[in-house]
């Protein structure tokens, strides 16, 4: 899908949607509860319906009602016992989310997907495997794995995705002896982490949490529950941000008690737009690394930034780095970045070739941002719907000028 962005101001208030990370997260202990759940307020993304089709592929009973999950839910250490095929599409926390669920029951299961998704990094449980003697065998475009996981103690580095340590939390309660995460520093993302522990005691589960250490009691069982899915501060910071871009934006639907780690965005973009005055450090966001795109195109608008903590950017759904360091070019900013630090700098104009999402909603999302100012014309759209397919309405709700196609004229 080809979007043309004309120069407009959006104005207006809008309402954030709910929160992918969290919806992932209630999904699953749904789904591995016994008896019945209700999960309420969710976005039918596509990574969201890779979640719901895993958990069908395990076992659970799903159906769906607009914007309502009705889950009942399956024992995975039975449905893991044989062997299924789960499709994650494009999706790395379902990939990561089910890696260890599938370990549950000593069965043969095939996790399948894209094959961008597969050059993600999954050393954590290949290790793992190695050291328990399960089966684990990737391909371009698949992950089976073969064999039992094992209570213990589990040493994760801190510095990975905290999708490796949530998969973990989601599987080792349901095995008969207990287990120990802990917590190799440096601890990145750990919010995400907090998120997940949180989902669980919601669906009874239990983990002590003592310093970077997460005690897991074996043999415990999720408890059903009824429950909605909290707004996303991720995706409302690209609201957030129009107001950088000289539009007049609101954003409601956010709890301030949230856990989440990107609800820091306000104060980010405050950082970046008083730099120039106050000579501030560099912004470390290696505990909100999704912001990063965004943050990029907020300095560009903003005339410049530095960042610190960027490295896992490299590790998502595209190269984040090196696709906003293309396409800002186009704007006549300038990208710079080391192996863990971005600097971003130059004067805004309106791009003098057409823009590249990079196959990645968030790339896409900051380049709309950035084009309400300058105008331009965004190849690869499409890649919105991965998390927040009414983006594009949304931003016409609030006056923003977009059309379709090539033969639209900025």
């Amino acid at each position: 899908m080809i979007a043309v962005i004309r120069p407009s101001k959006a104005v207006g208030r809008v309402s954030a949607p709910p929160s992918k990370s969290m919806a992932h997260r209630l999904l699953i202990c749904a789904g591995l509860s016994r008896g019945g759940s209700v999960v309420r307020g969710l976005a039918l993304s596509k990574d969201i319906e890779a979640t719901v089709d895993c958990l069908r592929a395990l076992g659970a009973e799903i159906r769906l009602d607009g914007d309502t999950a009705y889950i009942k839910g399956a024992d995975p250490r039975e449905s893991a016992a044989g062997s299924a095929e789960l499709d994650c599409n494009e999706s790395g926390s379902t990939l990561r989310f089910f890696a260890p669920l599938c370990m549950l029951g000593g069965g043969r299961h095939t996790l399948c997907g894209s094959e961008y998704l597969f050059t993600r990094p999954l050393s954590v449980y290949e290790d793992i495997a190695a050291r328990q003697g399960i089966g684990f065998v990737r391909t371009t475009d698949s992950l089976i794995v073969d064999g039992k996981l094992n209570s213990g103690l589990y040493e994760v580095r801190g510095d990975i995705s905290s999708q490796f340590i949530s998969g973990l939390m989601f599987a080792l309660p349901l095995l008969n002896g207990d287990s120990e995460i802990r917590l190799i520093p440096p601890v990145e993302s750990k919010p995400y982490i907090d998120m997940t522990v949180s989902a669980l005691r919601t669906f009874g589960v239990e983990i002590a949490e003592d310093g970077l250490s997460y005690h897991i009691k074996g043999g415990q069982e999720y408890k059903p529950s009824d429950v909605t899915v909290e707004g996303d501060y991720s995706n409302a910071a690209f609201f957030e941000a129009l107001n950088h871009s000289g539009g007049q934006v609101k954003v409601s639907g956010l709890d301030e008690a949230s856990l989440q780690g990107d609800k820091v965005y306000k104060i980010l973009f405050e950082k970046i737009k008083q730099r120039r005055a106050t000579g501030s450090d560099a912004i470390d966001i290696s505990d909100c690394p999704d912001l990063g795109p965004i943050l990029f195109a907020v300095s560009a608008l903003c005339g410049g930034g530095e960042f610190i903590g960027t490295r896992r950017l490299r590790l998502k759904e595209s190269d984040r780095i090196e696709a906003m360091r293309a396409e800002l070019k186009k704007f006549g900013v300038t990208v710079k970045a080391s192996d863990d630090s971005v600097s971003v700098s130059g004067e805004l104009r309106a791009p003098d070739d057409v823009l590249f999402g990079h196959g990645d909603h968030r790339i896409v999302m900051s380049l709309a941002v950035v084009c309400t100012l300058t105008g331009g014309v965004i190849d690869g759209a499409e890649a919105v719907s991965k998390s927040f397919p009414d983006f594009f309405e949304k931003l016409k709700d609030l006056g923003v000028d977009i059309g379709y196609g090539m033969d639209q004229q900025i």
